[in-house]
Order: C-alpha cells, then sequence, then structure tokens
C-alpha cells in the first residue's frame, strides 16, 4: 500500500487542527511566540548537524521540523490577526527578487537579465540593497540591524563583516593574525595581573580577534569551532575507551599518564568529519 503523501495546504490544516482550541493538542495551544523560541533555534542546530553528518533522510526530516516552526509562527500570527502564511511566502518572494537585481530583469519572477555577474559585483549590489533597506527601516548605521540576540560568535563575524565593508578593516590577514598575538600577551598580563574583570575582558578582545582572522583566511568561525569541538569530543571518547579496556577510569590516570594517552589517540586514532 503506498504511503499518503500530503501537500503544504495539508500541513497549515494540520497546523490549524492542532490550535483548535475544541480538540487541539493541549501542548499546542499553550505556546506562544516567546515560548517557541528555544525549539526553533533547537531545531535549527539538528538540521545543522544532520548536514555535517552527510546524513540526507536525516536532513529532509529536520527540514520538516523547520518548516514547522515557521507554520507554527504563521498559525499565531493568523490567529493574533497580524500576519499569516500567505504574507509570509509574498514577503519572502518579494524581498529575493529585490535582491538580486542580477538575476529578475525589472524585479520579475521571469525577467531576464543578460549582463553577466560576478561573485564580488554580487556582494557588493547585496551591501548596497541592505543599506537601503537599513535606512528604509530607519536603521541607518551600518550595524543597527545585527540582532543582540544572535550567538556571540556569528554575531561577532556579522560585526566584523559589517565593519570592513566600509574599509574599517586589516588590509590582509597578516594584521589579524599580528592582532591575535597582540591579545595574547595582553591576556597573560591580565592574569598576571589577576583581575577577573581584566582577564574576561582580554579573552574577549582574543576571542573576537581570532574570528576576525578567520573571516579573513575565508573561514567560517562557527564551523571551524564546531569541527574542533567535534575532534576533542572523538578523541577524548577514544581515551575513555582504552582506559575502560584495561580496566581504568581517566580520573584514576594521572597527568602524565593522562597526556601520554592523549598523545597516543593523536597519533593514531582516525577523527572523521
Amino acid at each position: 500500500m503506498t504511503a499518503a503523501r500530503y501537500s503544504l495546504s495539508d500541513l497549515l490544516r494540520v497546523m490549524q487542527r492542532l490550535r483548535d482550541p475544541q480538540g487541539g493538542c493541549p501542548w499546542d495551544l499553550r505556546q506562544d511566540f516567546n515560548s517557541l523560541v528555544p525549539s526553533t533555534l533547537e531545531e535549527c542546530y539538528e538540521l545543522a548537524q544532520a548536514i555535517e553528518n552527510g546524513d540526507y533522510p536525516h536532513i529532509a526530516e529536520e527540514l520538516g521540523d523547520v518548516l514547522f516552526q515557521v507554520i507554527f509562527y504563521a498559525q499565531l500570527g493568523s490567529e493574533q490577526n497580524l500576519f499569516n502564511f500567505e504574507d509570509v511566502v509574498s514577503t519572502l518572494a518579494e524581498k529575493l527578487l529585490r535582491r538580486h537585481p542580477h538575476v529578475f530583469g525589472d524585479g520579475e519572477i521571469e525577467g531576464r537579465v543578460d549582463e553577466q555577474t560576478t561573485v564580488d559585483d554580487v556582494k557588493q549590489s547585496w551591501e548596497a540593497i541592505k543599506a537601503q533597506e537599513r535606512e528604509a527601516k530607519s536603521q541607518g548605521g551600518i550595524l543597527d540591524d545585527v540582532p543582540f540576540a544572535l550567538p556571540a560568535l556569528p554575531r561577532a563575524q556579522k560585526i566584523q563583516k559589517r565593519a570592513a565593508s566600509v574599509n574599517f578593516d586589516w588590509p590582509d590577514s597578516a594584521g589579524a593574525l599580528l592582532k591575535i598575538e597582540e591579545e595574547l600577551l595582553e591576556l597573560k598580563e591580565a592574569v598576571v595581573s589577576q583581575s577577573a574583570e581584566a582577564i574576561e575582558e582580554e579573552l574577549g578582545d582574543l576571542l573576537f580577534s581570532c574570528v576576525n582572522a578567520a573571516r579573513h583566511l575565508k573561514v567560517d568561525a562557527e564551523a571551524s569551532l564546531r569541527r574542533a569541538t567535534r575532534k576533542f569530543e572523538s578523541r577524548f571518547q577514544q581515551m575513555v575507551n582504552i582506559a575502560e579496556l584495561s580496566g581504568q577510569t581517566l580520573e584514576e590516570l594521572s597527568a602524565s599518564e593522562l597526556e601520554a594517552l592523549w598523545l597516543r589517540v593523536k597519533l593514531t586514532a582516525p577523527v572523521s568529519r
């Protein structure tokens, strides 16, 4: 028997039923815009993990979970006469047409542009269009629309990219790398001073400088850190496994034994991406 195939209209109807005061889901009925935010972030991170793992069937599932978040917010907006799903779709389509004049001639979906466009041209056009949008929203400042709610690392990336758009930037990666060395020295001085406030400030400056260097080296700092964390996680788990095979736990090993075990794993154990 062939499994049922549902459409977008079916999904919208499912959401309406879940929020129906008569017979809907008690949990879904309790939700509001604010209460959904943690779930939305969690679903996005789960999607990112599935992509990193190359787990394509799981990617499809996680994309559905992210889409459900959009559907849920649209239902809440419709119930409060704020906006509906059609508004979400229309706003998105209009924005994509406006931001891609190199693809959509005269802002029309089937409009054609004959001139060839480079990636650099697209980036320059994108920044100009974003600046116009900020001005239209009374957000004329270069940094005005960078969300405060972003996690610290991607927010640092966005702030640095915006500053670079007006040429407040190192000319190349050499300057960014030298800045890391400078900030590391200042952190060491703060540690010597034993000032908790100074240590926190200098450590923050060092992290910010590392993010800036990543941008200059054309490395996504978030992806790089996630990969490094996965690498450490894999190696640490291998240390645990080796210790258990010998009837020990990591807590029972001395500092020198832990270091030797770490080097053994680092030199011999493959690490998956």
